[in-house]
Protein backbone atom coordinates (compact mmCIF):
# COMPACT_ATOMS: atom_id res chain seq x y z
CA UNK A 1 0.00 0.00 0.00
CA UNK A 2 1.82 3.08 -0.77
CA UNK A 3 1.57 6.81 0.76
CA UNK A 4 -1.71 8.99 -0.10
CA UNK A 5 0.36 11.70 0.78
CA UNK A 6 0.00 14.59 -2.31
CA UNK A 7 3.33 15.27 -3.35
CA UNK A 8 6.59 14.99 -6.02
CA UNK A 9 7.19 11.86 -7.32
CA UNK A 10 10.58 12.05 -5.37
CA UNK A 11 9.09 12.86 -2.31
CA UNK A 12 6.91 10.03 -2.66
CA UNK A 13 9.26 7.24 -3.60
CA UNK A 14 10.81 8.51 -0.48
CA UNK A 15 8.00 8.03 1.63
CA UNK A 16 7.14 4.91 0.17
CA UNK A 17 10.70 3.09 0.48
CA UNK A 18 11.01 5.02 4.37
CA UNK A 19 7.34 3.38 5.29
CA UNK A 20 8.57 -0.12 4.07
CA UNK A 21 11.88 0.44 5.75
CA UNK A 22 10.83 1.15 8.98
CA UNK A 23 7.81 -1.82 9.20
CA UNK A 24 10.67 -4.02 8.13
CA UNK A 25 12.70 -3.33 10.65
CA UNK A 26 9.81 -3.08 13.32
CA UNK A 27 8.88 -6.48 12.33
CA UNK A 28 12.16 -7.89 13.16
CA UNK A 29 13.06 -6.38 16.61
CA UNK A 30 9.24 -6.73 17.45
CA UNK A 31 10.24 -10.98 17.16
CA UNK A 32 13.70 -10.41 18.48
CA UNK A 33 12.62 -8.61 21.19
CA UNK A 34 9.99 -11.31 22.07
CA UNK A 35 12.54 -14.05 21.56
CA UNK A 36 14.25 -12.58 24.62
CA UNK A 37 11.43 -12.01 27.42
CA UNK A 38 11.94 -15.84 28.01
CA UNK A 39 15.30 -15.05 28.92
CA UNK A 40 14.17 -11.79 30.85
CA UNK A 41 16.32 -8.82 28.87
CA UNK A 42 15.32 -6.12 26.79
CA UNK A 43 16.81 -5.96 22.81
CA UNK A 44 18.59 -3.00 24.45
CA UNK A 45 20.23 -5.10 27.23
CA UNK A 46 20.86 -7.97 24.44
CA UNK A 47 22.83 -5.46 22.58
CA UNK A 48 24.97 -4.51 25.17
CA UNK A 49 25.33 -8.01 26.00
CA UNK A 50 26.39 -9.08 22.20
CA UNK A 51 28.39 -5.74 21.92
CA UNK A 52 30.94 -6.38 24.65
CA UNK A 53 30.59 -10.39 24.09
CA UNK A 54 31.98 -9.51 20.49
CA UNK A 55 33.64 -6.15 20.99
CA UNK A 56 35.47 -6.75 24.27
CA UNK A 57 35.18 -4.12 27.59
CA UNK A 58 33.54 -0.64 25.65
CA UNK A 59 32.91 2.52 27.66
CA UNK A 60 28.81 3.81 28.03
CA UNK A 61 29.62 6.20 25.41
CA UNK A 62 31.15 3.55 23.15
CA UNK A 63 28.63 1.11 23.14
CA UNK A 64 25.42 3.83 23.29
CA UNK A 65 27.35 5.06 19.71
CA UNK A 66 27.56 1.28 18.71
CA UNK A 67 23.85 0.56 19.92
CA UNK A 68 22.14 4.26 18.65
CA UNK A 69 20.98 4.64 22.30
CA UNK A 70 21.56 8.35 24.39
CA UNK A 71 24.18 8.22 27.13
CA UNK A 72 21.20 8.34 29.64
CA UNK A 73 19.69 5.09 28.62
CA UNK A 74 22.92 3.33 28.28
CA UNK A 75 23.56 4.57 31.97
CA UNK A 76 19.95 2.79 32.88
CA UNK A 77 20.10 -0.36 30.94
CA UNK A 78 23.87 -1.05 32.44
CA UNK A 79 22.75 -0.04 35.61
CA UNK A 80 20.06 -3.38 35.20
CA UNK A 81 22.47 -5.70 33.85
CA UNK A 82 24.92 -5.03 36.71
CA UNK A 83 21.87 -5.76 39.14
CA UNK A 84 21.56 -8.61 37.98
CA UNK A 85 25.07 -9.55 37.70
CA UNK A 86 25.71 -9.74 33.70
CA UNK A 87 28.21 -6.91 33.59
CA UNK A 88 30.69 -4.91 36.04
CA UNK A 89 32.02 -1.43 35.84
CA UNK A 90 35.41 -0.93 36.10
CA UNK A 91 37.72 2.40 35.62
CA UNK A 92 39.34 2.66 32.63
CA UNK A 93 43.25 1.94 32.71
CA UNK A 94 44.26 4.67 30.33
CA UNK A 95 41.67 7.26 31.47
CA UNK A 96 40.22 7.16 35.12
CA UNK A 97 37.21 9.13 34.65
CA UNK A 98 35.77 6.49 32.44
CA UNK A 99 34.09 3.35 33.30
CA UNK A 100 34.18 0.08 31.22
CA UNK A 101 31.61 -2.57 30.75
CA UNK A 102 33.30 -5.75 31.10
CA UNK A 103 31.01 -9.13 31.01
CA UNK A 104 30.52 -11.28 33.81
CA UNK A 105 30.51 -15.36 33.38
CA UNK A 106 27.22 -14.78 33.94
CA UNK A 107 26.81 -12.13 31.32
CA UNK A 108 28.84 -14.57 29.19
CA UNK A 109 27.16 -17.47 29.79
CA UNK A 110 23.35 -15.97 28.82
CA UNK A 111 24.65 -14.35 25.81
CA UNK A 112 26.32 -17.73 24.79
CA UNK A 113 22.54 -19.09 25.24
CA UNK A 114 20.50 -16.24 23.90
CA UNK A 115 22.73 -15.40 20.51
CA UNK A 116 22.05 -18.88 18.57
CA UNK A 117 18.07 -18.17 19.12
CA UNK A 118 18.31 -14.53 17.77
CA UNK A 119 20.67 -15.46 14.98
CA UNK A 120 18.21 -18.42 14.45
CA UNK A 121 15.34 -16.04 13.99
CA UNK A 122 16.86 -13.40 11.86
CA UNK A 123 18.47 -16.25 9.46
CA UNK A 124 14.60 -17.22 8.99
CA UNK A 125 13.24 -13.48 8.60
CA UNK A 126 16.76 -12.91 6.05
CA UNK A 127 16.05 -16.01 4.26
CA UNK A 128 13.38 -14.39 2.73
CA UNK A 129 15.76 -12.68 0.09
CA UNK A 130 18.65 -13.81 -1.31
CA UNK A 131 22.26 -13.34 -0.44
CA UNK A 132 22.59 -11.14 -3.43
CA UNK A 133 19.54 -9.23 -2.56
CA UNK A 134 20.77 -9.66 1.25
CA UNK A 135 24.13 -7.83 0.09
CA UNK A 136 22.78 -5.07 -1.53
CA UNK A 137 20.22 -4.08 1.21
CA UNK A 138 23.09 -4.12 3.68
CA UNK A 139 24.77 -1.43 1.29
CA UNK A 140 21.44 0.38 1.47
CA UNK A 141 21.08 0.10 5.07
CA UNK A 142 24.87 1.36 6.02
CA UNK A 143 24.46 4.30 3.11
CA UNK A 144 21.26 5.55 4.85
CA UNK A 145 22.54 4.93 8.13
CA UNK A 146 26.27 6.92 8.36
CA UNK A 147 24.60 9.98 6.43
CA UNK A 148 25.77 12.94 7.82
Amino acid sequence: MGTKYKGTKEEITALDAAIKLVRAAETLTSKLSFNLIKYKITLSQFGILDAVYHLGPLTQKSLGKKISKSGGNITHVVDNLEKRNLVKRQRGKSDRRNFEIHLTKKGEKLIEKVLPNQVSIIKTEMGLISEEESEILQRLCKKIGTKK
